[in-house]
């Protein structure tokens, strides 16, 4: 199955991102052990966390160049809401 696509990503103060797919599921992606990570671990400072964005395309997730997260991992690990 190709997961849908990312329509809006919201991140909590708990380290979990609210993602909106664009079939109008919402699921919760719970983040707060991949920071612990190397590839994540800058994502503790909240304030990068915080600035979260959809990617071009909705194809998944990202904070910058160089962390970011597929659709597919959103979908599939995701709890609905």
């Amino acid at each position: 199955m190709i997961p849908p696509k990312v329509k809006e990503v919201v991140a909590t103060n708990d380290y979990s991102l609210i993602v909106t797919f664009d079939n109008a599921v919402i699921k919760q992606y719970n983040m707060q052990n991949m920071i612990q990570h190397p590839r994540f671990l800058s994502l503790k400072n909240k304030a990068l966390f915080m600035t979260v964005k959809v990617e071009m395309g909705g194809y998944g997730v990202s904070w910058d160049s160089e962390i970011d997260l597929s659709e597919n991992e959103l979908w599939t690990q995701g709890i609905e809401m």
